[in-house]
C-alpha cells in the first residue's frame, strides 16, 4: 500500500505531532473540537525527510496534494486562483517542536495579475486585494525565489518616505499596485525569472521552499541551541486564507491563556486591526493590548475568551493562540503550548495543580533546572538617579548589563571576545537569531509581547524589552536616541530591566533575586518564591537520588546545607593547600628524605585537621566524602618556565641565584611531565610520596575525634582518586585503615570511615567488579572519565575545536556539558552493574560536573546511581531534576518546550 503523505485536518489529532508537526496536529485537534478553524490539509514530515534525503519530493506527492486541494475547493466553494472569486491558501512550516519564526511562511498563495481583480470585486475592497497581492509577491520572492528581504524593504521604505507615511496602512490602491509592479521587477532583476502566474505552480514551489527552510541557517542555529534533532524534518500546512487585512472590521492577533511573562491568570496578547498575522509577529506595527478588542468587537472578544478557556482546559496548559477576525467573524489559525518565562513556568505549574487540571508529577514536568537557575539570577537594585533611556513592553523578565550593539556581526564579535552586549534593533527577524543568542538582552523599538523578539527571547531565557517607541534607533549610524535627546553610541553600557520594561544608561547595581534569598534563608513569600518552594518540596519527596554538594571549605559546606544538600559528595583536599599553606607544600616537595619531609607534614596537619573539623561540623549528621590529594605535585610549584627565566637572567647578569629558587626549579624540572593529567597524581601519589596520605588520613581521624568529643555526629568517608586496578586500592586502603586505627587507639574513640574510590578511568569502569571487592562505595568522576574516554583535554578541546564540532553537527552537545550516553554513559552503566553484582550493598554516586546537568541527571537516575554531588549553586536545580527523573520525565523533550 502506498504511503499517504497528505492528511486533511479532520483526519488527525494532537497525538500525531511527529507526523503532522505541532501546527498540523493542533489544527487537527481544534477541528475535532469543533472550533472555527479554516479548513486545510497537512503534508507530513515524512515527505520532508524524503525531500531532504533525495532533493526531490516523494513520488505521488503532487497528485496527493491535487486530490486534497480538490476536497478543500469543494468545501470552500471556490477554486485556487480562479479569476472571479479565488480561493487563496497559506503555506506554513510546522515542525514537531515549536521553532517560532525560524522557518518560512507564504500567505495569499493563488493570487495573480488576473485574480487580484476578482478578489477586489468579490470582497468589495480593492485596497485589501492589492495589499494581499503585495504581501504574496514579497513573501514568495524572499522565501521561494531567494531575493534578499532588504530589496523589498528598501522599496517600501522609499515609498513611505515619498508619501510621508509612518506605516503601510496609508498606502492607497494606486500605491499598492505600483509596489506590486516594482516588486515583480526586483524579482526579474535578481532572479532572471518572472513572478509565476500559475496558482498551482505557486503552491508546489511554496511547499518545496518550506521543506528547504528546514536546512536554513537560522533554523539550524535554533535547533542546535534547543537540542532539536536535525533529522526530524518539518510538516507543511496548506490552509484556506482568512483575511484580517480586509478592513476596519477585521484584524489579527495572538492571545495567551495566561501571561507568558509572569504566569498570572487572565487573557493576554496583542491585536492589530486591519492586518495579517505576520504584522503582529514581526512587530512592524505596535499592536493594541488584547483587552481593547472588547471595545472594538465585543462579540468576537467574548467568543475568543470562551475558546481560550476551552483550549487551556483541554490542553491543561498555557496556550498560545493565533486568530483572525474577517469582517466580524472569528477564526482560530493555530494553537500550541505557549513558551513562557521561568517565573511563569513555576507559577503556572502550581496554579494548574490547584485548579485540578494536572497532578504534581505533571507539574514537575512543566518546569526544569535550567529555569530554576534563571530565577536565581540577580536583579537591579533601586534605579536611583540613573538616566532612563527608554520605556517599553516588559517582554521577558530579568536584569542585564552590556554594551549596546546594533547588528548581528557586532554582537557575535564582541560576545566572542567576552564582552556582554545588548542587541538593540527596530524589530528583530529570524535572521537576528545569532545576535540574540550572543546578547545578554534584546531591546526593540517596535513590537509587543507576541513579537518575534519577545517570543524568542522568552524561549531562550533572555532579558527583553520590546516596543520602546520613544527610542529612535539608527542602525546605519550605530546609535540610538532617547525621548529626552540622550544619544547612546554603539559600545555604550546600558542596563535593561525586562521585568519593568525599562532601559537605563550605565551599569546599575545588582542584588540577589527573591528566589536566591529564599534558598539562603528559607523565608517564603507570595508569587514565584512560593511556587519554587512548592515544586522543590514535591521534587524532594519524589526523588530517589540523594543530592549532595561539592564543597571544599567550611563556608561552602554551610552554604550547601542551606541550599538543601544531603551531605558532601566531594571535598577536594588539594584546595586546602592554597594561599599561605602553599609554601609548606613546596617544602614537602623539595624534601629528599623522610626526616626532611616530616616538619612540613607536621605543619600541615593542624591546618587540615581544623578544616575537616569545621566541615564536619557544618554537615553534622550527614555524610562527608573526602578525596585524598589528587593533582600532580608540580601544580603547587611556581611556573617552571618563569623560574627558568629568572635563573637565566640572574646568571646572565652575574648575580648569585636564590638557593631556594634553584631548589624549586630543580624540583619542578624533576616533576615535569609531558601529560600531567596522566602522570604522577591521584592514587599514585599515595603510593609513591611517603607520609602524604598518612598525614591527610590522620587529620581526618583527629577531626572525627574532635567532633565526637564536642557532641557532634560526624560521618566522614575517604575516597581514593584515579584508581586503575584493585591492587592500588587495596594497598592504599590498608594504609588508611592502619592510620585510623592508630588515631582511634590514641584517643580511645573508635574511628571507622568507609573507604571508596573514584571511577574516572575506562579501565576502572571495565574492571569495576574486581575493584568493588575492595571498595565501600564508588563515585564517578565524569570529568576525567570523559577526557580519558574521548582522548580529549577539556580545556584544549573547548579552546581549539569543540565549538567547530558543534557548529558542523559532529556533536549535538558538548560531552563535558551533558553525559555521552553511548560512550561514557555505557562505561558508567557497565560499572554500576558489575560493581553491584560483586557487592550488592555498594553505594554509588557521581561527583563530576555532569551531576548538575538536567539531562545527565535523568540518565544517572535511569542507571541506578544512588546520589549526585554538584556545586552548591547547582543544588536546587539538581534537586528539582532528580524529582522530575523519578516521574520518568524525558529531560530532553521537556527542555525543548520549556519556558
Amino acid at each position: 500500500m502506498a504511503t499517504a503523505y497528505v492528511h486533511d485536518f479532520d483526519a488527525g489529532s494532537r497525538e500525531q505531532a511527529a507526523l503532522l508537526g505541532g501546527k498540523g496536529a493542533n489544527l487537527a485537534e481544534m477541528t475535532r473540537l469543533g472550533l472555527p478553524v479554516p479548513p486545510g490539509f497537512t503534508v507530513g514530515t515524512d515527505a520532508c525527510r524524503v525531500f531532504l534525503r533525495t532533493g526531490e519530493v516523494p513520488v505521488g506527492l503532487d497528485a496527493e496534494i491535487a486530490e486534497h486541494l480538490t476536497g478543500l475547493q469543494r468545501a470552500i466553494g471556490r477554486r485556487l486562483g480562479e479569476p472571479d472569486d479565488p480561493l487563496l491558501v497559506s503555506v506554513r512550516s510546522g515542525a514537531r517542536f515549536s521553532m517560532p519564526g525560524m522557518m518560512d511562511t507564504i500567505l495569499d498563495v493563488g493570487l495573480n495579475d488576473a485574480s487580484v481583480f476578482g478578489l477586489a470585486k468579490a470582497s468589495g475592497r480593492e485596497r485589501f486585494a492589492w495589499d494581499s497581492y503585495r504581501r504574496l509577491v514579497q513573501m514568495y520572492g524572499t522565501t521561494v525565489l531567494g531575493v534578499a528581504a532588504a530589496r523589498f524593504e528598501d522599496v517600501l521604505t522609499r515609498r513611505r518616505a515619498e508619501r510621508g507615511l509612518a506605516d503601510d496602512l496609508g498606502f492607497e490602491v494606486s500605491d499598492l499596485a505600483g509596489i506590486v509592479e516594482e516588486f515583480k521587477a526586483v524579482i526579474g532583476q535578481d532572479t532572471g525569472e518572472e513572478f509565476p502566474q500559475d496558482p498551482r505552480a505557486q503552491l508546489d514551489r511554496a511547499v518545496r521552499a518550506v521543506f528547504r527552510s528546514w536546512t536554513g541557517e537560522r533554523a539550524r542555529v535554533y535547533r542546535r541551541r534547543e537540542h532539536i534533532p536535525d533529522d526530524l524534518g518539518t510538516a507543511v500546512t496548506v490552509q484556506a486564507m482568512v483575511f484580517g487585512n480586509s478592513g476596519p472590521d477585521s484584524g489579527t492577533g495572538v492571545a495567551f491563556t495566561r501571561d507568558p511573562a509572569t504566569g498570572r491568570a487572565g487573557v493576554y496578547g496583542d491585536y492589530l486591526p486591519d492586518a495579517q498575522g505576520e504584522d503582529v509577529v514581526s512587530g512592524v506595527r505596535n499592536a493594541l493590548p488584547l483587552q481593547e478588542l472588547e471595545a472594538l468587537d465585543p462579540r468576537s472578544y467574548e467568543r475568543l475568551t470562551g475558546i481560550l478557556g476551552l483550549l487551556e482546559t483541554h490542553y491543561r496548559d498555557l496556550c498560545d493562540v493565533e486568530f483572525t477576525i474577517e469582517r466580524g467573524r472569528l477564526w482560530i489559525l493555530q494553537t500550541r503550548v505557549g513558551k513562557r518565562t521561568a517565573e511563569a513556568a513555576f507559577r503556572i505549574a502550581c496554579a494548574l495543580v490547584d485548579e485540578g487540571l494536572i497532578d504534581w508529577p505533571q507539574a514537575l514536568s512543566r518546569v526544569d533546572g535550567g529555569q530554576l537557575d534563571q530565577l536565581t539570577f540577580p536583579r537591579f537594585d533601586a534605579h536611583g538617579d540613573a538616566t532612563l533611556l527608554a520605556r517599553g513592553v516588559p517582554a521577558s523578565p530579568g536584569a542585564a548589563v552590556g554594551a549596546v550593539v546594533f547588528d548581528v556581526p557586532e554582537a557575535t564579535r564582541r560576545a566572542a571576545a567576552g564582552e556582554p552586549v545588548v542587541l538593540v534593533r527596530p524589530e528583530t527577524s529570524p535572521d537576528d537569531l545569532p545576535g540574540m543568542i550572543a546578547a545578554e538582552a534584546v531591546v526593540t523599538g517596535r513590537g509587543g509581547k507576541t513579537s518575534h523578539a519577545a517570543v524568542v527571547a522568552r524561549g531562550m531565557g533572555k532579558v527583553c524589552v520590546c516596543g520602546a517607541a520613544d527610542l529612535d534607533i539608527d542602525v546605519a549610524g550605530r546609535r540610538c536616541t532617547g525621548a529626552d535627546g540622550t544619544v547612546v553610541a554603539e559600545g555604550t553600557t546600558v542596563s535593561v530591566d525586562g521585568t519593568a520594561g525599562t532601559v537605563y544608561v550605565g551599569a546599575l547595581p545588582l542584588v540577589a533575586s527573591a528566589v536566591t534569598r529564599y534558598l539562603e534563608t528559607g523565608i517564603r513569600s507570595a508569587g514565584v518564591v512560593e511556587a519554587v518552594a512548592r515544586c522543590l518540596e514535591q521534587a524532594d519527596a519524589a526523588r530517589r537520588l540523594a543530592v549532595l554538594a561539592n564543597a571544599d571549605t567550611p563556608a561552602d559546606a554551610a552554604r550547601a546545607r542551606r541550599f538543601g544538600a544531603g551531605g558532601i559528595g566531594l571535598c577536594r583536599t588539594e584546595h586546602m593547600f592554597l594561599g599561605p599553606r602553599r609554601r609548606l607544600v613546596e617544602e614537602l616537595i623539595l624534601a629528599r628524605t623522610d626526616a626532611d619531609r616530616r616538619p612540613a607534614l607536621d605543619a600541615l596537619l593542624p591546618f587540615q585537621r581544623a578544616d575537616f573539623t569545621e566541615i564536619l561540623a557544618a554537615m553534622d549528621g550527614l555524610p562527608v566524602t573526602i578525596r585524598l590529594l589528587d593533582p600532580p605535585l608540580h601544580e603547587f610549584l611556581p611556573d617552571h618556565t618563569e623560574a627558568a627565566v629568572r635563573l637565566a637572567v640572574a646568571r646572565a647578569t652575574g648575580e648569585e641565584p636564590d638557593p631556594h629558587e634553584v631548589r624549586v626549579y630543580e624540583a619542578s624540572e624533576r616533576l615535569r611531565e609531558q601529560n600531567p593529567m596522566l602522570g604522577l597524581r591521584g592514587v599514585r601519589l599515595a603510593l609513591l610520596v611517603p607520609g602524604l596520605i598518612a598525614t591527610q588520613v590522620r587529620a581526618i581521624g583527629e577531626a572525627v575525634v574532635a567532633r565526637v568529643r564536642a557532641g557532634g555526629d560526624p560521618h566522614p568517608e575517604i575516597m581514593i582518586p584515579l584508581v586503575a586496578t584493585v591492587a592500588e586500592l587495596r594497598l592504599v586502603r590498608a594504609e588508611v585503615e592502619r592510620v585510623l586505627a592508630e588515631v582511634g587507639q590514641e584517643a580511645g574513640i573508635p574511628v571507622d570511615c568507609p573507604v571508596g574510590t573514584m571511577i574516572e578511568l575506562p579501565r576502572a569502569a571495565l574492571t569495576a567488579g574486581e575493584i568493588a571487592a575492595a571498595a565501600d562505595f564508588f563515585s564517578f568522576g565524569t570529568n576525567d572519565l570523559t577526557q580519558t574516554t574521548w582522548g580529549l583535554s577539556r580545556d584544549d578541546a573547548e579552546a581549539a575545536f569543540l565549538a567547530d564540532y558543534l557548529d558542523r553537527g559532529i556533536l549535538t552537545v558538548s560531552p563535558f556539558e551533558t553525559i555521552d550516553r553511548e560512550g561514557v554513559g555505557r562505561l558508567v552503566r557497565l560499572a554500576v552493574e558489575e560493581g553491584r553484582r560483586a557487592r550488592p550493598d555498594l553505594r554509588i554516586g557521581v561527583c563530576g560536573e555532569h551531576a548538575g546537568d538536567p539531562a545527565s541527571i535523568h540518565f544517572f537516575h535511569e542507571v541506578g546511581v544512588d546520589y549526585l554531588s554538584c556545586s552548591p549553586y547547582r543544588l536546587p536545580a539538581a534537586r528539582l531534576e532528580a524529582g522530575r527523573a523519578a516521574g520518568s520525565v524525558d529531560a530532553e523533550e521537556v527542555t525543548r518546550r520549556r519556558r
